[in-house]
């Protein structure tokens, strides 16, 4: 090292020295780490050289108690291990273990409410306290999009500083899009000075990035064992959102005067691949990403073990793939939205806009608009749906109709545990029969001897028709 001046061995692996490149006189001791090839410098904010010597020795003896008490030797601030574990997500997505939007979610999380709160912190140094304290610190600190969990209020300053983060964010959003932004966007602080609370959801899924860099900091032996976060705190889950019966049938309805509505054939395009849409997912299950990725090789007609058409479809999305079932009429939807395409390929992506090319917002403007004109946009909780409820009303709709919980998880592709956990309320009311039972005024219903004997009868004749289809 060039700059190393009036060097000076304590002991093997142990040194002190001044810096010829800085202007001060300051003394600085490096020392090897023992059992391994890295050293470690550190300034002793002395110009006495006695002092500096008692120092080092010191920082050796400090080293020597680290190594042995399984303590990290080097300070590393918690961004610094957030980009870390980024690089590493980033390199998983590119071999397709997980998707590709993952990263994009981390990245927002480590370099934003997580570089505010602990960015600066050495990661040995975060605790407990800084762990359970983040709840707390982000429903302060911040500002959600929904009403529904609540508001408070704020000072003009930090109605101003929440102005300028969300101009920073659609500024971002439109470079990532492509857009050339001609002008800054300006964003205007709220008036009324309040702003919804952040939602319990968003700090759990910030919590745990949180306690996966943590755990990266540990595997790469950064901090101990012992600052492993498992435990999320307990925080109230949203019910999922969806379209009652009523309220798809209504949505039936105004979507076809919607489309009859329209005065420019481009309108009309957008409008009837938008309401086609909406059926199918309706009828499926599948997520928005898995939709974006449908391509008309996906889609295979199939018969049932009765000899009945179905659909299936093969779909990809959060880094995984499933085949799934649907009704002859999930056929007939695709099929409107074909004969109007302009990209009918087997490569080619179902859902595209009018000049062919994929739709990577799937119609969200459009969607809104149909469902304003239609009275539906927001729910139950007061807070606008999106095309993620068309998933919640086809899981609603099935479990309403008696469908296993287990073929349903399998056709949804998610678990068992999460149909429980944010479609339980609909057993609660397909099984009210049960629930009311022994309730004053409330009988279950008793079959009579002649209702038993016709369910007899219409089985046999059941049996007999399957009988007569099948080949000799």
């Amino acid at each position: 090292m060039a700059f190393v001046t009036d060097k000076a061995e304590l002991k093997p692996g142990l040194i002190i020295f001044r810096r010829g490149d800085v202007d001060h006189r300051m003394w600085y001791c490096r020392m090897k780490i023992p059992k391994a090839d890295r050293y470690k410098t550190v300034s002793l904010k002395t110009t006495d050289i006695e002092a500096a010597r008692e120092r080092a020795f010191d920082q050796d003896a400090d080293i020597r108690f680290r190594l042995k008490h399984d303590v990290p030797v080097f300070n590393h601030p918690f961004r610094e291990i957030g980009r870390e574990y980024l690089l590493t997500q980033e390199a998983r997505a590119q071999h397709g273990e997980i998707s590709a939007a993952r990263p994009k979610k981390i990245r927002a999380v480590i370099e934003g409410p997580l570089d505010r709160y602990v960015g600066s912190t050495q990661v040995h140094l975060i605790g407990d306290e800084l762990w359970g304290g983040y709840p707390a610190w982000r429903r302060a600190n911040g500002a959600g999009r929904n009403k529904r969990n609540g508001v408070r209020e704020i000072t003009p300053d930090m109605a101003q500083s929440f102005a300028n983060k969300e101009a920073e964010r659609r500024t971002k959003v439109q470079h990532t899009r492509g857009i050339r932004v001609l002008k800054p966007i300006e964003v205007q602080p709220t008036e009324g000075r309040t702003v919804p609370f952040i939602s319990d959801s968003t700090i759990r899924f910030e919590m745990s990035i949180f306690g996966a860099v943590m755990n990266y900091a540990i595997k790469k032996r950064y901090v101990p064992a012992s600052q492993r976060f498992d435990e999320r705190p307990k925080l109230k889950t949203m019910r999922r959102d969806e379209f009652t019966l009523e309220e798809y049938r209504k949505l039936h309805t105004v979507g076809r005067k919607w489309i009859a509505q329209a005065d420019k054939p481009s309108s009309v395009w957008n409008r009837t691949v938008t309401y086609n849409m909406i059926l199918v997912a309706c009828n499926t299950g599948m997520r928005p990403a898995e939709m974006k990725n449908l391509r008309w090789r996906d889609i295979m007609p199939a018969k049932d073990r009765e000899g009945r058409e179905i659909v299936v479809l093969f779909v990809q999305g959060k880094g995984k793939s499933r085949r799934l079932v649907a009704p002859k009429s999930v056929g007939d939807y695709l099929e409107r939205i074909r004969v109007i395409s302009k990209a009918t390929e087997p490569d080619d992506r179902v859902f595209t806009n009018v000049t062919g090319t994929p739709a990577k917002t799937l119609y969200s403007t459009l969607i809104a608009d149909l469902l304003n004109e239609a009275s539906l946009r927001e729910g139950t909780q007061g807070v606008p749906r999106s095309t993620y409820c068309f998933r919640h009303t086809y899981a609603t709709l099935r479990l309403q109709e008696g469908v296993d919980v287990y073929f349903l998880a399998e056709q949804m592709g998610t678990s068992v545990q999460m149909i429980e956990s944010h479609y339980g309320h609909v057993n609660t009311v397909k099984h009210a029969d049960r629930v009311l039972q022994g309730m004053a005024g409330w009988e279950l219903p008793q079959p009579d001897e002649a209702k038993a004997k016709a369910s007899k009868a219409s089985e046999t004749r059941d049996k007999f028709k399957r009988s007569q289809r099948k080949p000799r």
